[in-house]
């Protein structure tokens, strides 16, 4: 039996196709800038996002410390969400590498921050105080439930944003998620910013990689970043070859996810015991708690599922985070509703 890893759509392994694009990629070093796979992909990436350049990074976690480092100087201030992704996941990257400062906001249950919030964080002229430099928006919300941030709010924030002196970079690490959730362009979602990232190892199923994207200008900055930060790769193109079917082959086909998630919370809230957290799932992430009445913890409960080698996310005592890809089918959802339903 194979495991069925609903843990996070990170676990997910290559396609066969990405297998073959990889074996055969031409490569060439990308620090030359000679590496005619990157150069494709970063051109594929920036179109999608209707920008006009690309960045090639490791990870997200590097993508949006380059892009905030790209922004910012030192002691300048950066705003973000309290729940975001940068704040919470990043080891305080942007603070403890670039001296950036961050100012968090609460942010409301759909991912967003209050406008108004924004607005009072924003710093005027003072000495005493760092110099408010930018925003930052995450598409989809992790964690308040893989929320998809509408294009309009986005919009309104970077104008805001703009009209204040701010910059705008939106982690969009599953922006193709939110765009198949709206059903319109990923692009359409990231015009209102000044950079973004996307990640291709989530959803898409690359095995590695993220790229950045904005104006030629700051990637022609940004590539300096990431230099510093050990991102300067040489034949990356094998990766790159992987993202390009990530980007042609797999982005369209996410409402697949969203609609097997629905699935797996509709089984899940029948069962006595647990409950949705966050309400029906808006794309792939399902987040549910036990109720009082149940004495195991979610640990437990998660140790009788691997023993049916079912993996699924604790993200507190009795909270959990499942999360479709691409390898999940529709009877890994259907067993997965029957193991719960035994473990409880």
């Amino acid at each position: 039996m194979e495991i069925i890893d609903l843990r996070s759509d990170t676990v997910t392994q290559p396609t066969p196709a990405m297998r073959q694009a990889m074996a055969s990629a031409p490569v060439g070093d990308d620090v030359y800038g000679e590496d005619p796979t990157i150069n494709r992909l970063e051109k594929l990436a920036a179109a999608k996002m209707g920008k006009e350049a690309g960045l090639f990074v490791a990870s997200g976690t590097m993508g949006n410390l380059t892009a905030i480092l790209t922004h910012c100087g030192r002691g300048d201030e950066v705003i973000m969400g309290n729940l975001g992704h940068t704040f919470l996941f990043e080891a305080g990257g942007v603070a403890a590498l670039g001296g950036v400062h961050p100012y968090t906001l609460p942010n409301l249950p759909d991912g967003t921050l209050e406008l108004e919030g924004i607005a009072g964080a924003i710093r005027g002229e003072d000495i005493h105080a760092p110099v408010s430099r930018l925003l930052v928006l995450e598409n989809t919300h992790n964690r308040c439930g893989g929320t998809p941030i509408s294009a309009a709010y986005t919009q309104a924030a970077g104008d805001l944003a703009h009209l204040r002196g701010l910059s705008l970079h939106l982690d969009g690490a599953r922006i193709f998620n939110a765009a198949g959730a709206y059903q319109v362009p990923a692009s359409e979602l990231a015009k209102p910013a000044d950079s973004v990232t996307f990640c291709l190892s989530k959803g898409l199923c690359a095995p590695v990689g993220s790229v950045l994207c904005g104006s030629g200008d700051f990637i022609r900055r940004a590539r300096r970043i990431r230099k510093q930060l050990g991102g300067g790769m040489r034949q990356a193109g094998i990766l790159a070859a992987a993202g390009i079917i990530a980007l042609e082959e797999m982005s369209d086909r996410l409402p697949e996810d969203h609609a097997r998630a629905r699935a797996l919370a509709e089984g899940l809230c029948k069962i006595q015991g647990l409950e949705l957290t966050m309400g029906m799932p808006a794309t792939n992430m399902v987040f549910l708690s036990l109720d009082e009445g149940v004495t195991l913890t979610a640990a437990q409960i998660a140790d009788r599922l691997a023993e049916k080698k079912i993996k699924v996310g604790v993200v507190g005592a009795k909270r959990f985070r499942l999360v479709t890809h691409y390898w999940i089918d529709d009877a890994a959802v259907e067993q997965t509703i029957k193991a719960f339903s035994a473990a409880l």
